[in-house]
This record gives C-alpha cells, structure tokens and sequence, in this order.
C-alpha cells in the first residue's frame, strides 16, 4: 500500500524496516523528512534470499525518477541469518551511532538501488552464560540517540521479545530479552487458561485494578508465579466477586498479564533508581501497559514513538555512511 507524494520534494535516499512479518519503506528527501511511505506483508518469513530485490523493486519503483540510483538503508530481519544477506551481529558494547560500520550490500540484478543492510547486535556473558540478540531494535535504540547523543539510561522496548537495554553514552552496554508477550499468548490461547481469559482493556477500572495489583503481587513474589497462574483457574471457578461473561474474562486477562509483566520487571529493574526514568520506545498502547505495570511497583517512564524512533535511527546511520563516503 503506498500513500500520495509530497508535492514539489524529490527523493533522496529510502528508508526500510524489514520485519520477519511485515515490511515497510519510506521515501525520503534531502533532509531527511517523509515524502512517500509504502508496506508489505513480505516479511522475512514470506520470502527466500533471492526473492528480496524484486520485492523491494515493486515497492519503491513508483518513487523513483527516471534516472539516477538511490540508497536504500534497511534495517530489520533481512539482514539476518535466514534473510537476504546475513549483517553480522556487532558485539556489546556498541556505539549506536556506528551501526553503519557493521553495514553489508547484497548483490542485486539491477542498477536502480545501492543496498545496505544494517547489524543487529549480540551479546555474550560466558561466565553466566548469558547469550543474546536483537536485530531492528538496535536501530530505535539509535533514534534516541540520534535525539540525545550521551544518552545514558535503562530503555525498554516492549513487544513480543522485550528487550531491556543498558545504554551509557549513547552505547549499549548490555541488555535482555524477555519472552513476556509470546508466554502471555501461549498462556492465554494454548494453557487451561484459555477457558478463563478473553481480552483485557485497561481504560476499565476492573481490569486496570486487577492489572496494577498483579504486577505489585508478583514484582514482591516472582516465586510464586506458577502458582498464581493456576489460581486464575481457580478464582473464575471459585471468586463470586467477579463479575460475570465477557467481564469476568476480561479482569482474568488483565490479571495474567499483570503477572507476566510483573515477572519481567521483577527482572529487568532489578537495581533502578526509582527517581530515574525507564525510557519507553514502541507502540502507544503497549508503552502504556507498560508504565502503568511500571508505576504499579514505584518506577516512572517517559515514551518514544517506536516508527519515529526507528526512522531517527535509519537516518542515522544514513548520515554515517555518507559522511564516510560508503554510499557516494
């Protein structure tokens, strides 16, 4: 799907985030601001190595002139292993304004594109054999700096994987992976919980209560995690306080993702500073959850937008690869 040009802008370079499910491009002008936007759901998984050009090339054809070759800066899964041309992961510590140093060019057919795919990044602990990765989540980790360039902080992108990431000026130090949403959905769709859970919303006061108390519950006592995920069994069959049908099922989902979000934060703000702000980047309703689960346990958080963050960081490492002449 693309949308209408700017009038009277010309394209400069293109923008790309290349999800495993999903892919979206911007046409960009000389400084750097949106003229044309298009997407996809040619994601990763959708295509083979050889099928990435042509994709790319029916996407972003209509925006380009007659003549002339024009950069293209990816971010995302098309780098990964699976992808069209693996970037190799850049170990932590990382500076996030040198993403582009770890860059990699496909080999294309055609003469239009200059292509550059960007890295993720990895991480190694080997005495506690803490092993990691992400890849595109790097490149919003670079938005914020792109904003603030000695940046130092706790960051949280929430999403299927979140990833908790320690920044200290302007590089990432270490981070973690929690697999809070894909539990939840495992729970809430593949558990005996299935029975009990529909879909929650936190502009409710029922399951906003029900969410808030969880988090609190289980950020006291992650111990007890397993148990409390049976007693939501238990408590629709049993709590006649609850109110019934779609309700009931309704405070029974806000209840199990508290407990799942309050498990990761148990984790994740381990040692945080109560007066210093965990930084939020990604979707606005996902980023609220979030800070109200982080409120819930005394904690404060402010939010970037994740698509303006990611485009921060695409001209980013734009800027980077021509101030270093890479792409002129």
């Amino acid at each position: 799907m693309h949308s209408d040009d700017a009038p009277g802008r010309e394209l400069a370079w293109i923008a790309v985030d290349w999800g495993s499910s999903n892919l979206r491009a911007w046409a960009m002008d000389e400084q750097g601001q949106i003229i044309n936007q298009a997407g996809s759901d040619k994601g990763m998984l959708a295509l083979t190595p050889d099928a990435y050009e042509a994709e790319l090339e029916r996407l972003v054809s209509p925006w380009l002139p007659a003549s002339g070759q024009f950069d293209v800066v990816v971010c995302g899964m098309a780098g990964a292993r699976q992808g069209w041309r693996e970037a190799a992961y850049l170990p932590v510590p990382s500076a996030l304004h040198q993403l582009s140093q770890g860059a990699v060019a496909p080999r294309l057919e055609g003469t239009r594109l200059r292509v550059h795919l960007l890295p993720g990044l990895s991480q190694t602990r080997s005495a506690a054999q803490h092993f990691d990765v992400m890849r595109g989540e790097e490149t919003q980790l670079a938005g914020l700096v792109a904003e603030k360039p000695d940046f130092s902080g706790l960051v949280c992108l929430p999403g299927t994987h979140a990833k908790w990431a320690t920044l200290e000026s302007g590089a990432v130090t270490r981070f973690t992976t929690y697999l809070t949403g894909e539990l939840y959905q495992l729970l809430a769709n593949q558990s005996v919980l299935k029975h009990s859970v529909g879909s929650d919303d936190l502009d409710e006061p029922a399951c906003h209560d029900a969410f808030t108390r969880a988090v609190a519950e289980i950020h006291a006592a992650p111990q007890a995690f397993s148990s409390r995920l049976f007693g939501l069994r238990a408590q629709d069959l049993l709590d006649s306080r609850l109110p019934s049908c779609s309700a009931r099922a309704a405070v029974l989902a806000a209840r199990l993702s508290g407990l799942a979000i309050g498990l990761e934060l148990s984790g994740a703000c381990q040692g945080q500073p109560e007066e210093e702000p965990v930084t939020l980047i990604g979707n606005p309703a996902l980023c609220r959850r979030y800070r109200v689960a982080l409120e819930a346990i005394g904690c404060t958080a402010t939010h970037l937008d994740g698509d303006s963050a990611v485009l921060a960081g695409l001209r980013l490492a734009h800027g980077a690869l021509t101030h270093h002449g890479e792409v002129l």
